[in-house]
C-alpha cells in the first residue's frame, strides 16, 4: 500500500482548508486591513507559564506573533492581520500539534466588545461564503450564527457549571482543570459562546477593567465545546506588563522549566500604543468544524508523525 494513503485522503479537507483561507482572506481585504508578514524566529516570546518556546540557536521560534503585530500597530498601522506558522512545544493531542496555524489581527480604536462584534461578522461572512447560510454543522449538532453571541462571564460559567467558585479554583490551581472538564464542553452549544471577562491573573496582556481592576477585558469564542479564538483589550502600560512577565518567569522557574528574557522592544514600544484590540484565532481547529473532522490530523497535510 502507498505510504501517503492518508495524505491522499486528505484531499478534500484541504480543499476546503484552502477555501477557508481564502474567505479569511477576503474579509479582512473588505475591510482595509494590511495583511503582514512578521518573523517567525524571534529573540524573546512573550514569557507564559504554560506555553513552551522552540529554541532555535540562541533565540526562538515564536509562539504567536502578537509581539511584532502590536510594535506594528504602536508605530501607525491601524488595522494588521497575519495567518502564519506557529510553534510550542509539548502540545499534541486531537486538538493541538507543535507546528500549526494562526489567524491574529490588531486593530486601533476599539476594546474587546467591538472586537466580539468583529467575530461574529467574520463568522456570518465566511458561513455564508462557505455553506450560504448563517448556520455551522458539526459532528451532527447545529449552532446558529444570527447575532447576538451568547456572552457569558468566566464567574458566570463557573457558578453555572463548575463544583468550585472561580476564587476556590484559582486558589487551588484548578482553573484550567475544572476549565476544560466541567465548563468548556457546555459551551457554543446551538449559539457561539463568548466567554469573557477572565480573572486578572489569567489576562497576562489584557487590560483589566476601568471600574474593576480584579477583571480582564478578555473573551474566548466557543463552537461545539470547542475553544476557537482568544482576544481582549491591549494593555498598554509598559511597566505592568513587565511586572507580568516577571510574575510569569517565576511560576515557570516554580515549575522548573527555564524563564525566558523579556521582549524589551515590544515593552518599550507600548508607551506608543493606543487604545486597540487583538486576538488569536485557530484555522487548524476552524478548518476541522468547516470539514466537520474529528481531529486535527484530518485537516492537516502533514502531522509530525508522518514526516
Amino acid at each position: 500500500m502507498n505510504s501517503d494513503w492518508k495524505l491522499s485522503r486528505r484531499k478534500n479537507a484541504l480543499g476546503s482548508r484552502a477555501s477557508l483561507i481564502r474567505a479569511l482572506r477576503e474579509f479582512f481585504f473588505s475591510r482595509q486591513y494590511l495583511e503582514v508578514e512578521t518573523p517567525h524566529r524571534i529573540p524573546a516570546p512573550v514569557p507564559e507559564a504554560h506555553i513552551d518556546a522552540f529554541p532555535s540557536g540562541d533565540w526562538f521560534l515564536h509562539t504567536s506573533p502578537e509581539v511584532c503585530m502590536k510594535r506594528m500597530l504602536a508605530a501607525g498601522y491601524p488595522r494588521l492581520f497575519q495567518i502564519c506558522r506557529c510553534f510550542r512545544r509539548n502540545e499534541r493531542g486531537d486538538r493541538h500539534l507543535p507546528e500549526f496555524t494562526l489567524l491574529e489581527w490588531y486593530r486601533r480604536g476599539i476594546d474587546y466588545r467591538d472586537l466580539m462584534e468583529e467575530c461574529e461578522d467574520l463568522f456570518l461572512f465566511l458561513a455564508g461564503q462557505l455553506r450560504g447560510e448563517a448556520t455551522l454543522a458539526y459532528r451532527g449538532e447545529r449552532v446558529d450564527l444570527q447575532k447576538p453571541w451568547q456572552r457569558l462571564s468566566v464567574r458566570e460559567a463557573f457558578d453555572r457549571f463548575a463544583p468550585l467558585s472561580v476564587e476556590a479554583s484559582l486558589r487551588e490551581d484548578r482553573f484550567d482543570e475544572i476549565l476544560a472538564r466541567d465548563i468548556e464542553p457546555m459551551l457554543g452549544r446551538g449559539k457561539p459562546t463568548f466567554l469573557c471577562d477572565y480573572p486578572a491573573a489569567l489576562g497576562a496582556l489584557a487590560r483589566t477593567k476601568k471600574d474593576d481592576g480584579r477583571v480582564a477585558e478578555r473573551f474566548e469564542i466557543y463552537l461545539f465545546g470547542l475553544e476557537i479564538a482568544n482576544g481582549f483589550s491591549e494593555l498598554r502600560d509598559p511597566e505592568e506588563q513587565r511586572r507580568r512577565f516577571e510574575g510569569d518567569n517565576r511560576k515557570r522557574v516554580s515549575a522548573g522549566k527555564d524563564p525566558f528574557p523579556l521582549p524589551e522592544k515590544f515593552l518599550e514600544s507600548l508607551r506608543h500604543l493606543p487604545d486597540s484590540a487583538g486576538i488569536a484565532l485557530g484555522v487548524d481547529r476552524l478548518a476541522m468544524i468547516f470539514c466537520d473532522a474529528s481531529a486535527i490530523d484530518e485537516v492537516v497535510a502533514f502531522t509530525p508523525e508522518e514526516l
